[in-house]
Parts: structure tokens; sequence; C-alpha cells
């Protein structure tokens, strides 16, 4: 069966039902204009055969033109004598043109003809009636509405078939990769990192090659398997290569289309994809996003339940594991939020198995980069184990945008070779947002920023568990006027004594204003939103307050219109975030005062290079007693562990929640 769908395919245009109808349609409507009731033989008459005629009584009926042109109609009686032969041929009233010379001429023959008796039928005089303007003015506006449908049914759903069908709505949109199509298919060579991934998806792949080293004990091949992760992850590049590597007939297609504003459309789309799919097998079926369509299903339809994409998710269901087979076909889906989907989608039997693919840690993070710098032209100064450290929480996706950032930043200062500060760059713009050299400030605003930004820098150096500084900036950046660039440490738990630290070193700033200039400002806004997240999250969601322990307040229903909590225990979270916040804020105005010389002489430093690095801060105030986590993790010798670790930009509650 196979082979027949591995044949090179034609460029032939694919016939179209709707060419058809429309050529029927024209057809009809010719006929229709064209008939005549007498179904005459045309014969033409000279001017003198016609008053013969008339004089001899024949004529029953003359109708006279504007263009000079006359019709006779003959009397039944004497058709037979007119036509002869052919009398059989014509109807009981046929009729026979001639041309004269005038109307009035004509008028002046019949009214001779009628006063001697010759001719006793009716005298009217017509315009020449135009076929094509009738045939214009009567079928273009059926035309025209046609027309304006098959614009709307391609727009709506027939274009993305590749033709204009509007009987085409109900197909699958689904794009084809057969067997052997493409030679430089993606394998799992192309895919760096994710070797957990991987290694399920390798799993998958076993099972197409060789089905039967499974089933012959007994054993029954996965329905499906579901990528879960956060954007950019390379969910569908992990897809992508299971095809390749399988080297099996590939169908994907994205969750949203299935869904249109038709009525079953959506259903008709499922149908039709596994109906292909079962012709093919064995063979992968990719749908991407399957989150448009997935979602669960509303308890009342007064919840804004939609019954058409409902309707898609039950005929997706069943086509997955209904009472037919789907022998030999495989269902891979992607979704970064596979919480709000459907629980009967992810039971056994449907989605077997689920696999994350989690942001990549370091290692992972190294991998990826010397993926995409190959293709560059780098000099000897770049070094990926540096831009693995410095890129904590990126995604792949964003790996590849910092390295073609890198390049242009790059070739924009007329380099020959990407270097290592390039990179940096590369981060900091895609981080911070572009440098905004030219914003005009006074020297007390600058030397309240300069104070800020030395403030976070003192904290984080004298707290065991804060983020290592890299450094420290006071040029508008984004929206930013100034910023502190960190290390962020990957852990895998975190623990209270962690949080409190970052918090304490998030503060510094709003504390060293305060301290040092006897005022306030709103430069620390995006301070206090984060540390006032991280406190409702360490107390309401992690349980780490000493009033509200061991409790999570965790709601993970999306429609959920009441708090899991009372109004008495919402006041106790918010007297206990209160207390954290301020608690860490006199501690870091403790820190300040204790290091205040330092604080002033890095603040002056500021001012006068407005970009200083860790080691100025060293100079300052010695060397940083404590090593990070990273730095512990890249001097290990030997093979290491995979590990699913989070970055610390995550939600704490979540990190808490999976340890």
């Amino acid at each position: 069966m196979s082979e027949n769908y591995n044949k090179p395919k034609s460029n032939m245009p694919r016939f179209n039902l709707s060419w058809l109808y429309m050529f029927i349609a024209m057809t009809i409507a010719y006929l229709y204009f064209t008939s005549d009731d007498s179904t005459s033989i045309d014969r033409q008459l000279t001017y003198t055969e016609f008053k013969n005629m008339v004089n001899k009584g024949y004529a029953s009926k003359i109708i006279a033109y504007n263009d000079n042109t006359v019709d006779m109609f003959i009397k039944p009686e004497y058709v037979k004598e007119v036509f002869k032969d052919d009398y059989k041929k014509v109807g009981r009233s046929p009729s026979m043109q001639v041309e004269v010379g005038s109307i009035d001429a004509l008028d002046s023959f019949l009214e001779k003809a009628q006063e001697e008796g010759h001719f006793t039928g009716e005298v009217s005089y017509e315009k020449k009636s135009d076929l094509f303007g009738a045939f214009f003015w009567n079928i273009a506006p059926i035309f025209f509405i046609v027309a304006i449908w098959l614009f709307i049914m391609r727009r709506m759903g027939g274009g993305a078939t590749g033709g204009i069908n509007p009987f085409s709505v109900g197909k699958s949109k689904a794009q084809v990769y057969e067997k052997g199509e493409n030679a430089n298919r993606i394998t799992f060579k192309d895919v760096a990192g994710q070797e957990g991934a991987k290694q399920e998806v390798q799993e998958i792949v076993d099972f197409l090659k060789q089905p039967q080293k499974y089933t012959e004990l007994g054993g029954k091949i996965p329905k499906g398997a579901l990528l879960v992760g956060p954007p950019g992850t390379g969910k569908t590049l992990l897809a992508k290569a299971v095809a390749g590597e399988a080297d099996v007939p590939f169908f994907s297609m994205s969750g949203s289309d299935f869904v249109e504003m038709f009525v079953g459309v959506g259903a008709s789309r499922v149908r039709d994809l596994f109906r292909q799919a079962k012709e093919k097998a064995p063979c992968i079926i990719f749908i991407d996003e399957i989150d448009a369509v997935g979602r669960a299903r509303s308890k009342s339809p007064s919840m804004g339940g939609n019954d058409e994409r409902e309707s898609t998710l039950n005929q997706l269901l069943t086509e997955m594991d209904g009472f037919g087979t789907n022998s030999g076909v495989i269902i891979l889906a992607a979704t970064n939020r596979a919480d709000i989907l459907d629980k009967a989608l992810l039971r056994a039997g449907r989605f077997d198995r689920q696999i994350h693919v989690d942001l990549p840690d370091l290692n992972e993070r190294k991998a990826v980069f010397e993926v995409h710098l190959k293709p560059l032209k780098l000099d000897d100064t770049v070094d990926p184990d540096t831009l693995a450290r410095q890129t904590p929480g990126f995604s792949g996706a964003d790996i590849a945008n910092v390295c073609n950032e890198a390049a242009l930043i790059a070739a924009r200062h007329q380099k020959n070779a990407v270097g290592k500060q390039d990179f940096l760059d590369a981060v900091d713009r895609i981080i911070g947002g572009l440098e905004k050299k030219t914003k005009i400030m006074t020297a007390h605003e600058k030397h309240t920023i300069a104070l800020h930004e030395a403030g976070h820098a003192t904290i984080s150096w004298f707290l065991e568990h804060a983020n290592p500084l890299i450094k420290v900036t006071i040029v508008p950046r984004g929206r930013a006027l100034g910023a502190a660039w960190y290390m962020p440490e990957e852990r895998q738990i975190t623990t209270k004594e962690q949080m409190l630290d970052e918090m304490c070193a998030t503060l510094g700033g709003r504390a060293a204003e305060e301290l040092f200039t006897g005022h306030i400002s709103t430069g620390a806004m995006n301070d206090l939103e984060r540390v006032t997240k991280q406190a409702y999250g360490m107390i309401a969601y992690a349980g780490m307050s000493d009033k509200l322990p061991n409790l999570c307040y965790y709601n993970n229903e999306e429609y959920s219109f009441s708090k899991p909590y009372s109004d008495r225990t919402a006041e106790l979270i918010d007297e206990e975030v209160k207390r954290m916040i301020n608690e860490q804020y006199e501690r870091a105005k403790e820190v300040l005062t204790t290091q205040k010389e330092g604080h002033n002489r890095l603040a002056k430093l500021l001012m006068e290079k407005e970009v200083i690095f860790a080691e100025d801060v060293e100079n300052i105030f010695g060397k940083r007693p404590w090593a990070s986590r990273s730095e512990e993790i890249m001097n290990q010798e030997g093979p290491k562990e995979l590990t699913e670790e989070k970055s610390n930009e995550e939600a704490p509650l979540l990190e808490n929640k999976e340890a």
C-alpha cells in the first residue's frame, strides 16, 4: 500500500468540481437565452418573395424591428406549401426573415394588403433584442454572487488546501512529509541537549522500526506521546527529529487548523486526518499547540463552552482510542499549557506518556551554544562554557537569538569575527533592551541612580546566597535607568534562607536611597514588584511563614471565582508579607550601614566609569568568600548526570511544589 504513496507527485492541476458546476450553469443559461418557441428553420427571403407571400395570404403575424428586419410568421395551413419537405422540422407557426428598405415603405405595403384583404393579421413594431446584454444583466449578478461565495469559502477554509474548492472545507489541512522525501531531514544529531527527552522519544522510533520486537512479547505500541515544556525549548524540533529518525510519513498540523466558524468542520478534519494516516501506516501525526482544541470541556454550557471546539475534541478522543483500530499510527502533540488540557485526553491509552522538554540546564546550554556557534566566524575569546553560565533560564530559541544578535553587533562594528564582548552585548540587549546613552539626566539624578545600583551590588556581595555579581551600569537601557547584572543560581531546590537573601539584595537599592539621600524615588518600582510577588509565593504557596506553616493555597482551577482561603487568612497573609519584606529591608539597611565607606567608593567609581565589573567590586570589598553553584558544577570532573534543574527565575512555589 505504501508504494503507491511513495510515487513522485505530479505537477498536473487537480480537477475541481466547482468548475464543472460552473460549466453546466453556463450551458443551461446559453440554451435558455438562445432557445425559440417556434423552433423554426432559418430562411432568408427577398423583399419580392416577402410581398408575394403576403399577397397570397400566407402571413399570420408580422413583427418589424428597428434595424429594418422583419419576421413573418406563416399560417399553419400553409406551412407544408412554404417549407415543402422540411415542414416536419418546424413548429406550427414558424417564422421567416426579410430585410426591408425602410419601415415607411413597409407600412404602405401592409396598409394596401389589408385593404385588399390579402393580410388579416396584426403588425407590431419592436426593438431588436440584445442577447449579450440580456445575458449580462440576467446572469452576471448570479456569477458575481457565486464568485463572492467562492472567495469567502476560500478565505474561511478552502484557501489553505491549495485551490478554490468550497467542498474541501472539511478536508484535513495537515502538511504531509512522505517517507524518504527530504534528503536533509532532521535527526537527533540536530537536537542539542534534552538528552532525557530524546531518550524517551527514541523508544517511539524503535517502536516504529521494530514493532515485532514488542508485539511478540504481548506488548502494545504506545498510542501517543505529549511533549510538554515552555516555549522555545525544541518540542516541534524534537517531533521532526522523530519523523526523520523513523523515516515514516509525517503529518504535521496545528491545533488551530481544526476549528473553523462552520459547525462540524473540525470533527470532519479530524476524521479525514486519521483516515489518511491509516492509509499510510506506520506513520506519525504531530499536532502542535494541541491546547487550541484540547482545552478542558466546560461542565455547564453557561460557562462559555464552545460546542464546535468540544465536538472537535470529542472526535479526536474517539479517533485516538475508539472502537476502531489505529495500528501503526502514533500521535505526537506539543503544548506549553498541559494544565488546561482535558483529563480524558491525558489518560493512558491516548497519550500514554508525557515527555517534559524543560529549559536547558548548564551543560545542555553549552551543547546548544556549540550547535549555533558552528556557522559563525568566531575569534579566540569566545568560550561556550562562559556563555552557558551567563544565560540561565534561556531556551534553545533564546540562545539562537543571542548568537544571531552577536553576529549582527559584530557586523555593525565592522569586525572580521564575532568576539566575547559581542555575545555579552547581545545578552544585555535581549534582557535589558537597547542602550540609551543620549538620555539626558542631571547630576543629582545620576548620583541617585549610582547609589541605588551600588546598593544592589554591595548587599549581593556580602550575602552568601545572593546571586553572583557580573557588572553594574548606570547607562539607561530599555525602560530602566540603571541595572545590575547577576549570575542567577540554578538550583534544584530553593531554601527559605536563599530566597530571603535574594529579597534583601533586591531591596538594597531602595535602602541605599533612603540612607544616603534621605528620600526615596520611583526607581525601585520594579524591585518592589518582584519582592512582593516573591513574598506572597513564599507564604501563600510554599508555606514559609511562622504563622501559616506548611500550608499551600495554590489553586489550579482556571475559572475559579473564589479564593481558596478565608478573608481572615487573607488578612494574615498580608500581615506576614509586610513583616517579611520589612525585616529584609531593615537587614539591607544594616548591611549598607556597616559597609558605608565601601558603598560610597563603589558609587563614586560607578559615576566615573558608568559601567563596572565584578573585578572592580572585588578591589573595593575584597574577594567574595563563597563560590557560586555554577562554578562548582563547571569544575566537576567526570560524567555529569542529567538533572531536571529549574531556573531561579521561576516562581518559588513551582520549585518547591515539584521538589
